[in-house]
């Protein structure tokens, strides 16, 4: 004998806010858009003026990280021909450019990143409003 189970009945939710623009659908209780600011998402995606300038300003401050990285190395390594020139023991040198010079690259280098990570979290945190 099979006992016959009652047939399951979808879960219901309660839709509290449906955007037109971006599709999102929003469970009751969750934070409700501010009104009369449409969100920066859809500023980016249609291509507005003002979408235009959030993605301007995130490439600009991933150029001034690069191009501060990029000086820092400079720097690095226009230091070392007066370095190599100078007379130094040649243990020295090679103590310098095997020991003392990648971590320094590394350092500049996990900067960057960094730096670059954070610009992309605040830039996320600007479109979605947080």
């Amino acid at each position: 004998m099979s006992e016959q189970q009652p047939p399951l009945r979808p879960r219901r939710e309660t839709v509290t806010y449906a955007s037109a623009v971006s599709g999102d659908v929003r469970p009751a209780g969750a934070p409700q858009p501010r009104a009369g600011h449409p969100p920066a998402r859809s500023e980016i995606s249609e291509q507005t003026t003002l979408g235009h300038t959030y993605v301007r300003s995130l490439m600009r401050s991933q150029l001034r990280a690069a191009l501060s990285a990029l000086g820092a190395l400079a720097l690095l390594v226009g230091a070392l021909p007066p370095l190599l020139a100078a007379p130094v023991p040649e243990s020295v040198v090679w103590v310098v450019l095997g020991a003392g010079l990648y971590p320094v690259i590394w350092g500049i280098a996990r900067w960057y990143v960094r730096r670059a990570e954070r610009n992309e979290r605040d830039f996320t945190g600007l479109i979605e409003g947080r």
